[in-house]
């Protein structure tokens, strides 16, 4: 049979909350045995380390490959909203191709033209080029009638869409969410409604449709249970979160920090204690880095201009350790908001760790300490909130469609 042999690691299964020892075999680009090894094959060491399915990021706006590596992401969804924007087959054609053979980006096509709101794209074109999925960019959709068409055309496709929750007539000019830090820095302010408001909508077309929608980030504790309701109903969504919602109230603006500006903007401390709740209780399907590296020319502004955007992949995995450590999560459930959810909204065959699924697989430290530092990160622009802050847990090897990088 020969192929590759990963020895001695702690292996993240489906379904079982904890690692378990276990001998792999792969061979090709597949995993071929779980518990069992080849005699002929070559040999990986993975004594010490947890063996993981490699992160699926869900909804970047750079394809950074130094950064993705650094954090364990070998496959990442990427937004449109690019220059040109993805809105058409030979954009989301040469997206594709980006990265191969060892990282693989699956272009998200742009549901408007131009992202402009109203006039629909070429979607089932962008299909067949090898769009996974289709997304609003930044921007909530505010013509309902255009969101009605695009979700029916996204459910006869059996395409998820991809949306933002933010509603702009409401929000205008805001930077802040309105309280008493937006207050105390004199910044313009929107309430958590604007929000709620664009997932009630969309929520309803929703359950009309039957579309599989996906609320990128929802960050707000009365949007989360708009969610837990819908689902409890059978609407066919899923949402996610970044790290910084989950770890991150507006208490980090002081002192005008342009790496906590964001979109949505940072919550109150009770949306983000609501937002821990719902990672732990299986509202929140996915959580993904938001990867958004800005550069100074972007950032080093007065905070109402700065340009909204983290870079957020190699600290995605870090980050989110802390929720196992700190007994929210268990670290299988943890791998299934990072990969396992993340392959399912997509549809590929990757994000566990099973017989026949692609060997895309990490080799992490939890406990390597490490500490976050802009000035050194490998993304295209080191724009974190999360500066200087200590942390634990390394990727020290990446296996991709069989082979270790």
């Amino acid at each position: 049979m020969s192929g590759t042999n990963i020895l001695g690691g702690q292996v993240i299964l489906p379904g079982k909350a904890t690692p378990e020892t276990a001998h792999l075999h792969v061979s090709g680009e597949r995993i071929e045995q779980v518990g069992k090894a080849d005699p002929l094959g070559e040999r990986v060491d993975a004594e010490g380390l947890i063996v993981a399915p490699g992160i699926i990021d869900l909804g970047v706006f750079a394809t950074d490959k130094p950064a993705f590596r650094f954090g364990g992401i070998t496959r990442a969804a990427l937004m449109p909203d690019q220059s040109p924007v993805h809105d058409d087959p030979a954009t989301i054609r040469f997206a594709g191709r980006k990265g191969k053979p060892d990282f693989w980006v699956h272009p998200l096509a742009a549901a408007t033209k131009d992202l402009d709101g109203q006039h629909m794209a070429e979607i089932a074109m962008m299909k067949d080029a090898g769009a996974l999925g289709v997304a609003t960019g930044r921007r909530w959709i505010a013509d309902s009638g255009v969101m009605l068409r695009l979700m029916r055309y996204c459910a006869m496709l059996d395409l998820p869409l991809f949306v933002h929750s933010e509603d702009a007539g409401l929000a205008g000019n805001a930077v802040a969410t309105t309280g008493l830090n937006a207050t105390l820095l004199g910044l313009p302010s929107a309430s958590p409604t604007v929000e709620t408001l664009a997932i009630q909508r969309d929520l309803t077309l929703a359950a009309e449709t039957g579309a599989h929608l996906h609320f990128r980030q929802v960050t707000t504790a009365d949007g989360l249970d708009l969610i837990r309701e819908a689902k409890g109903k059978g609407v066919k969504i899923t949402c996610g979160i970044t790290p910084a919602h989950l770890f991150l109230s507006d208490t980090a603006l002081t002192g005008f920090r342009t790496f906590a500006r964001l979109s949505p903007p940072l919550r109150s401390e009770d949306d983000r204690l609501a937002c821990i709740t719902a990672v732990a209780d299986g509202t929140i399907d996915v959580i993904s880095s938001g990867h958004d590296p800005r550069g100074p020319e972007d950032k080093r502004l007065p905070f109402a201009d700065a340009a909204p955007g983290m870079a957020g992949a190699e600290t995605l995995l870090a980050l989110t350790l802390n929720l196992v450590r700190e007994g929210h999560i268990s670290i299988g459930r943890l791998f299934e908001l990072l990969a396992t959810n993340p392959a399912k909204i997509l549809k590929v065959d990757a994000g566990s760790i099973e017989v026949g699924r692609e060997a895309d697989l990490i080799f992490v430290d939890p406990d390597a300490p490490w500490q976050v530092d802009s000035d050194k990160m490998a993304a295209l622009a080191g724009n974190t909130p999360f500066d200087k802050l200590p942390v634990q847990g390394r990727v020290r090897k990446i296996m991709k469609g069989g082979k270790i990088i």
